[in-house]
């Protein structure tokens, strides 16, 4: 199936007599006629279902529909963006390992990986994206165990060069693991570039009408875990926890990511998607090929307004020729990236701060990537917590307004801009 297809109709075939839409199974728990047949779910010799905090049907449902989108082998939905990236990492690295990652990454993941997971003894090296193959092979440790990346950054925008880390991050036994949140399997699938791991706010695109926090974990399978059973041996060796089971052998490489994600950071941690959500996203992905062509045109529109006014300094939008982006966006995303669009307003955080006040149409939100449009001014936001050394690291300057172009009349969206702009 192509991908508009799979949009609609992937991850759930339903059979005769039965519902045609996905089914909301709201329970906590799932019953067995014998304890005997529930003893094999918690040995993982038997597919099912026991408790809603590891897997449950509706999510594995959507879970399968992304997985389809992506090309992946298995995937998992989680609580939210942020518990995607944890879990991605967390389950192939710990206290004492290293971790490479690209700079210009959305600044909830940059807090979560330089604050946090650092207190876990986890150690991150963040390396430009726009630096030389001879500067990222630097970066790399003997106990580096990932390298991690956003197809898009946010809200620099800047287009990673998926090949260029993926050669490095395999050069050197680690995977690629890649944050596909804005573009969508629509616009980009990294893993025909060499990624072998991406995840998702679903809360964004996927979901793209603002009604349920989430993410998403996709596996593509082809990463050979078993090469490096001392580097990874979460995934090589037995898990005393679970009977002695190891993953790799019992799951192949198709499963063995997944399935320990699941059985082993879900069940201790808990970040589950519920599935009323998963329902809502389910709903969501299935005009996401529709929603994310208009969103491209509109933000093509409103870039080539704002490069030209009189009021602002600079635009950044991988659609526009002459952007830093604009190459590798052809390459990497040609049917288009996403409707978001980074700008600087003259006179720096104060302007950008009075002609926020003056929207109308466009609200002011911490959010992104909806069908309605709103903006956000990150530096007093949603990357406050970062020195003015790491804004710069992460591509954000004061004067810097991060527009999300939603799905309404372009010339609309141009008049509240071009109204608001004269205001100050």
């Amino acid at each position: 199936m192509k991908t508009e297809t799979k949009c609609v109709q992937g991850g759930y075939r339903p059979k005769n007599g039965e519902p045609r839409q996905i089914p909301i199974i709201q329970s906590t728990t799932f019953k067995y006629e014998t304890s005997e047949a529930m003893g094999k779910l918690f040995d993982l010799e038997a597919a099912g279902y026991f408790y809603s905090r590891l897997q449950n049907p509706t999510c594995d449902t959507v879970a399968a529909k992304i997985c389809e989108l992506e090309g992946g082998t298995a995937a998992m939905l989680t609580g939210s963006g942020q518990a995607a990236n944890f879990f991605a990492i967390f389950n192939i690295a710990s206290c004492g390992d290293h971790v490479v990652s690209s700079s210009t990454i959305y600044g909830g993941t940059f807090n979560l990986f330089a604050v946090t997971m650092k207190r876990m003894g986890v150690d991150f090296t963040f390396v430009s994206p726009d630096c030389t193959e001879e500067e990222l092979n630097a970066a790399f440790r003997p106990n580096t165990k990932a390298v991690f990346g956003e197809t898009l950054a946010n809200p620099a925008l800047t287009v990673l060069d998926i090949e260029k880390f993926a050669k490095a991050a395999h050069a050197h036994g680690c995977p690629l693991i890649i944050d596909n949140t804005f573009p969508t399997p629509v616009g980009c699938r990294p893993f025909e570039w060499g990624a072998d791991i991406v995840t998702h706010s679903t809360t964004k695109y996927l979901d793209g009408h603002g009604s349920a926090v989430g993410g998403a974990l996709v596996d593509s399978g082809r990463f050979d875990w078993t090469k490096y059973p001392d580097r990874y041996p979460g995934l090589c060796t037995p898990d005393e926890s679970y009977h002695g089971v190891t993953y790799t052998e019992r799951f192949g490489l198709a499963g063995a990511y997944i399935t320990k994600a699941t059985v082993q950071l879900m069940r201790d941690l808990g970040c589950v998607q519920s599935p009323q959500s998963a329902y809502l996203l389910g709903l969501g992905i299935e005009s996401l090929h529709v929603r994310m062509k208009k969103h491209c045109e509109n933000a093509q529109a409103v870039a080539e307004f704002l490069q030209k006014h009189e009021k602002i300094n600079w635009v950044t939008y991988c659609g526009l020729p002459g952007d830093a982006g604009y190459e590798l966006a052809k390459k990497y995303m040609p049917n288009g990236s996403c409707g978001v669009i980074s700008f600087g307003v003259k006179g720096g955080r104060t302007a950008a701060e009075a002609f926020m006040k003056n929207l109308n149409l466009i609200s002011i939100a911490t959010h992104v990537a909806d069908a309605r449009s709103c903006c956000l001014h990150p530096a007093s936001s949603t990357h406050r917590q970062l020195s003015e050394e790491e804004l710069a690291a992460a591509g954000v300057s004061a004067d810097l307004v991060r527009l999300s172009c939603g799905i309404e009349d372009a010339e609309d969206l141009i008049e509240d801009l071009a109204n608001a702009l004269a205001a100050i």
